[in-house]
């Protein structure tokens, strides 16, 4: 129920959600940009559509206000014990390195977390560029843009890149159009694609 909840929400919320990048096919440790209440969400998504084990940690504070996110794979971001047995199990495990909710711009810190998990556990520590963005369309549009594993020292610069790629894409494309050279995961087409939606339709033959 929680599940369906969960996927409704993000089909219904977004415009669409976009991957590009060699996504892991095992364990790996997922270190993504933070500036959308949408984050946890847009990756729960993309693990649930590829089968893939799943948790990601969470504030005390978040989890103590949305408990029921524990059914669907949060845990505590100081139960370390849990996070690095679901990472060498074959999990997705996903720590937000700036260890909060940042404003768009750079990565302004980043925490240890992540790259000790990676290290401790032997799973790939992997940076995701991760921005849910409001473009030419009325709902906001995730895209996911993953990029190689790095070892710990070497995250907050391979994350700023990634950053920074996916940045510079947005700013040059069409904002009507989906990013070219991403995967649509989900998502319908868009009104410029010739499909407006049952209310647009009616609204433009009231008005002709």
């Amino acid at each position: 129920m929680l599940r369906s909840t969960i996927r409704a929400q993000v089909r219904s919320g977004l415009r669409g959600l976009w991957v590009r990048g060699e996504l892991p096919s095992g364990a790996a440790v997922l270190a993504p940009s933070h500036h959308s209440w949408w984050d946890g969400y847009v990756l729960r998504e993309v693990a649930w559509q590829l089968g893939q084990p799943f948790c990601v940690l969470m504030t005390e504070r978040q989890l103590s206000i949305f408990p029921f996110l524990r059914l669907v794979g949060a845990i505590g971001a100081h139960e370390l014990r849990p996070a690095l047995r679901a990472s060498k199990t074959g999990h997705w495990v996903v720590v937000f390195p700036e260890g909060r909710l940042e404003p768009l711009g750079k990565v302004r810190r980043i925490e240890a977390g992540a790259a000790w998990l990676a290290g401790a556990s032997g799973a790939a520590l992997i940076p995701v560029a991760l921005r849910v963005v409001l473009r030419g369309q009325p709902k906001p549009e995730a895209y996911l843009r993953f990029g190689q594993a790095v070892a710990g020292p070497d995250l907050p610069e391979a994350l700023q890149a990634e950053l920074d790629l996916l940045d510079a894409e947005l700013l040059g494309s069409d904002p009507e159009q989906p990013l070219a050279g991403y995967l649509r995961l989900t998502g319908g087409p868009s009104v410029r694609d010739g499909q407006p939606d049952l209310a647009t339709r009616w609204l433009a033959r009231l008005t002709r």
